[in-house]
């Protein structure tokens, strides 16, 4: 090989390899920035998962005050089920794999069980039955209760499991960024 020729491969590469490192690393940021999207929604589904948790809890807890003041809780039960259900809508648009459907149609279906022994337990409060409300809270409303906080610790578990996958998989994704960049660069 001539002079000249070593000079034109030594000029070429010395303007290629830069550019093919700047294409390298923008291909990076670019897939990186899509994982950390994923990270971002995935604990974003968690928050509302864990969020339902701490609702249907919350809506038990004023049910069962209410259950023992004689109704004078009755208008913090109504809110907290008001905000558990507009929870429970923004997960029905939001979390949209089978599992989540699965889960959440379950956990729809298990509290308006509640929500219709609750009508049961409020009409017997109301009526002056108030032992009646007590059984009814402490027997087959906590079995409820029970069922839906069960259902909600799963969806929050299965939401769980899915954020640390997607974290995983952002860490593999950055892990080979840098081996593209570096075998690149070197």
């Amino acid at each position: 090989m001539t002079i000249r020729a070593k000079l034109y491969v030594a000029i070429v590469l010395t303007v290629i390899g830069p550019l093919v490192t700047i294409a390298v690393a923008l291909q990076g940021q670019a897939e990186l920035g899509d994982r950390f999207d994923e990270v971002r929604e995935r604990a974003r589904h968690e928050a509302l998962a864990r969020e339902l948790k701490f609702g249907v809890t919350d809506v038990n807890g004023w049910q069962t005050a209410y259950g023992y003041d004689g109704g004078r809780s009755r208008p913090a039960f109504e809110r907290s089920v008001t905000l558990f259900r507009r929870d429970l809508r923004e997960a029905r648009r939001r979390l949209t794999d089978p599992p989540e459907r699965e889960l959440l149609a379950q956990l729809s279906d298990e509290f308006e069980g509640f929500m219709n022994l609750d009508v049961i337990a409020y009409r017997a409060l109301r009526a002056g039955q108030d032992e009646v409300t007590k059984r009814i809270l402490l027997g087959p409303e906590l079995v409820r209760f029970e069922a839906v906080a069960a259902t909600a610790e799963q969806l929050a578990d299965y939401e769980r499991r899915q954020a640390a996958a997607t974290e995983r998989a952002f860490d593999d994704e950055r892990d080979d960024a840098r081996r593209r960049l570096t075998a690149v660069a070197s």
